[in-house]
């Protein structure tokens, strides 16, 4: 190997290198963000209701009186503990200077990401349409539109609602993160011995 052959081979991996720590941060920041929108929507969610008072009669609407809301509460809030989980394991990756993971442990990850991301999507979305049932109301099953009387809970729960898609998304976009650093532990054999023999 000659002089300018090294000089290009130590640039490269500097700038592998500084492409890898700005992964680490965006993925850091990402998962930060998801603990807070998920600590804000089983929050926001999780604290709603209110007491309406009709003629001698009060009913209180509570998270609890629709199921589908109590999933989005634990849904969010497991996604927050683990989104929290993984951004400190990101932050000793990063203090310890190792970037590349065991295969296991990209896979375990991977699949961790891909889950957390289904199961609030799907517990945002389930949310969703109860939040419109109630917004709405179905007229032809003779179902009353309840935003109207509890418009303070139905106000609070939107945004609960409005926190868990964001966190769903960025968890989309975590698991595209977690995938990449699973497939790219697939390089080519070639590619492996290159580096391995430092050529």
């Amino acid at each position: 190997m000659t002089s300018g052959e090294v000089q290009i081979y130590n640039s490269a991996k500097g700038e592998t290198m500084a492409l890898e720590r700005k992964l680490r941060v965006g993925e850091l920041v990402l998962r930060l963000a998801v603990s807070g929108l998920g600590v804000a929507a089983a929050a926001l969610v999780g604290s709603d209701s209110q007491v309406k008072r009709f003629f001698s009669l009060e009913k209180k609407a509570r998270f609890t009186d629709m199921k589908v809301l109590v999933f989005l509460v634990v849904a969010n809030g497991a996604a927050a503990g683990y989104s929290l989980l993984q951004g400190i394991c990101c932050v000793v990756r990063m203090m310890k200077g190792s970037v590349v993971y065991s295969k296991g442990l990209a896979w375990v990850i991977f699949a961790c990401d891909q889950v957390m991301a289904y199961v609030t999507l799907s517990a945002a979305a389930a949310a969703l349409q109860s939040a419109v049932l109630g917004q709405y109301g179905q007229p032809e099953l003779q179902w009353m539109k309840i935003c109207n009387f509890y418009r303070k809970y139905c106000t609070q729960g939107g945004e609960g609602l409005l926190c868990a898609f964001i966190a769903s998304l960025v968890l989309i976009i975590l698991s595209c993160f977690s995938a990449f650093n699973l497939f790219r532990l697939y390089g080519s054999k070639k590619q492996l011995r290159q580096t391995s023999n430092g050529s």
